[in-house]
């Protein structure tokens, strides 16, 4: 163990190319995957925040519920839309980056209108009479709250960000694990470890974990930027 823990860090400090590829790949299809999702999600969150209207609990509770959406549930279901008997089948799509760039914002997207619905509730608390005596409706309300919580909701897509680059299950399913293609961090650790490789697993490991470490710490920083710029 000591033997392959010290040969991973020789891997990481000595950037081997491996690990520089699939880490590549990694951050480049979370961040995408991120990207896509808060363009659904944020807008969505910010619109249930001041929306009243039939049903709205019923709307708020499948959201939350959507949160804990099995990784390989989703996968599954997207595969069979990519799959070549699939609707989107004639895209090509199934094994590719894009399919888990896909996967990842359908997992993702939930999460972030689920937080940031929580976090500008209180934001429209504070500013509906003000926005209401301005004519704003909700709608019109929806761009304000994003801006003005912006701080508040980096936060939110940086837990978007954990979740995406930690989820292994439903980018297997859609990437195939294909090497120098589709084989990102998680899945790589995966395989690596099933096939007794453990000093590439370990290395992955490593980074995966450095990157987690640095997400959260960022996040602690922007809630305290948040909290002395509301105060």
């Amino acid at each position: 163990m000591g033997s392959a823990a010290a040969t991973a860090m020789g891997l990481v400090l000595a950037g081997d190319p491996a690990v520089a590829g699939i880490v590549a790949l990694s951050l480049q299809v979370s961040l995408t995957a991120v990207a896509v999702a808060a363009l659904v999600g944020l807008p969505l969150g910010a619109w249930l925040a001041v929306a009243r209207f039939p049903g709205r609990g019923a709307v708020i509770v499948a959201l939350n519920a959507l949160m804990g959406l099995p990784p390989v549930v989703a996968g599954l279901l997207i595969y069979l839309l990519l799959s070549r008997s699939g609707p989107l089948g004639p895209l090509g799509l199934l094994f590719t980056p894009t399919a888990m760039v896909i996967a990842q914002a359908v997992l993702v997207a939930p999460i972030l209108a689920a937080l940031a619905r929580q976090v500008l509730e209180g934001l429209w608390e504070e500013y509906a009479e003000q926005l209401r005596s301005f004519g704003a409706g909700p709608w019109r309300a929806v761009p304000t709250l994003l801006w003005d919580g912006r701080f508040l909701l980096l936060t939110v897509l940086l837990a978007g960000f954990g979740r995406a680059s930690a989820e292994v299950g439903a980018v297997m399913i859609v990437g195939g694990n294909i090497e120098g293609f589709t084989r990102v961090m998680t899945t790589a650790i995966a395989l690596e470890t099933s096939k007794g490789d453990l000093p590439l697993a370990l290395a992955l490991g490593m980074v995966l974990m450095t990157i987690v470490l640095a997400v959260n710490a960022l996040a602690q920083g922007l809630r305290g930027v948040a909290a002395r710029w509301a105060g």
